[in-house]
């Protein structure tokens, strides 16, 4: 029975920190659109990409050393599975990302993921 409370106490902890990953995300995607401002010194503060339209974030997906960049909609925050892979990312790799985040997924398995109609 304790076991069983640790376990559900872990995953609260990390549904915690998932949603500080995706709240951290949006404020930086919603930063990176405005201009120069009060919010940021002008030594922190960058560009975000050309081809990240609005609504859009980088993703980097990683198997083994080949890298691909994703540009994917805001809208998939919110499915399960890139929250799943949200997850492993901040296990992985931490919180800190500087213009894309790098996610431990086969590319194909993200392109998979991305033609689901969310």
């Amino acid at each position: 029975m304790g076991k069983l409370g640790r376990s559900s106490g872990k995953r609260r902890n990390g549904i915690v920190k998932l949603k500080t990953v995706v709240e951290n995300l949006q404020k930086r995607l919603l930063l990176g659109r405005t201009s120069e401002s009060a919010f940021c010194d002008s030594d922190e503060f960058e560009e975000v990409p050309a081809d990240v339209k609005e609504g859009h974030f980088a993703v980097i997906a990683v198997d083994r050393d080949q890298p691909k960049r994703f540009i994917v909609p805001i809208n998939f925050l919110t499915h399960p599975t890139f929250l799943r892979l949200l997850e492993q990312a901040a296990e992985e790799y931490g919180f800190n990302h500087d213009r894309a985040l790098t996610i431990p997924c086969r590319p194909s398995e993200l392109e998979t993921i991305l033609a689901e109609q969310w």
